[in-house]
């Protein structure tokens, strides 16, 4: 019946209302987007969160495994070499244990983020010799890889259990 919600609707949390300078705003909005990921995979049922919904092989948990990786390769400096096999969970972990392992490692990112004050400086990165991309480059670049693959886990959820929402 239009209007009722489905089982598992929530209501969407607004865009942050952030500062006035664009750094602020870009880590607000991505700060916005990391914990709707993560709230996606939060309590999401075994083994389903892990389970391939399409035909590409996609699942909810893979998805959030690979935002790890993204965010330790963009502001921890590490040098990821197997892409694809970061879309895949170890099956040792539990899914609380991906999120945490997620949400622990956008702390360790905000900590490099507190230090960077120039939006057109480089990221600090761990390697000498490597430079990073520009602060606003990277904050960017994570706002729309965490936005396309939260709309990725938007679906994957609402196939698993109806959960609709941010």
């Amino acid at each position: 019946m239009a209007g009722t919600p489905r089982r598992g609707h929530h209501r969407d949390t607004p865009p942050p209302r952030t500062g006035s300078g664009e750094i602020e705003v870009l880590r607000g909005f991505l700060d916005y987007l990391r914990t709707s990921v993560a709230a996606k995979a939060d309590g999401a049922p075994e083994p389903q969160v892990r389970t391939a919904a399409v035909p590409s092989g996609t699942n909810l948990l893979g998805l959030l495994n690979h935002l790890t990786y993204v965010e330790r390769s963009m502001f921890l400096g590490e040098d990821i070499t197997d892409w694809p096999s970061t879309f895949r969970a170890p099956p040792a972990e539990s899914a609380a244990d991906v999120v945490t392992r997620y949400r622990e490692t956008v702390e360790r990112a905000n900590d490099v983020l507190d230090g960077c004050a120039d939006p057109g400086a480089p990221v600090p990165r761990s390697v000498p010799g490597r430079p990073g991309p520009s602060l606003r480059w990277a904050l960017t670049h994570m706002i729309e890889e965490t936005g396309r693959h939260a709309g990725h886990a938007d679906i994957l959820r609402e196939l698993i259990d109806g959960s609709t929402g941010r």
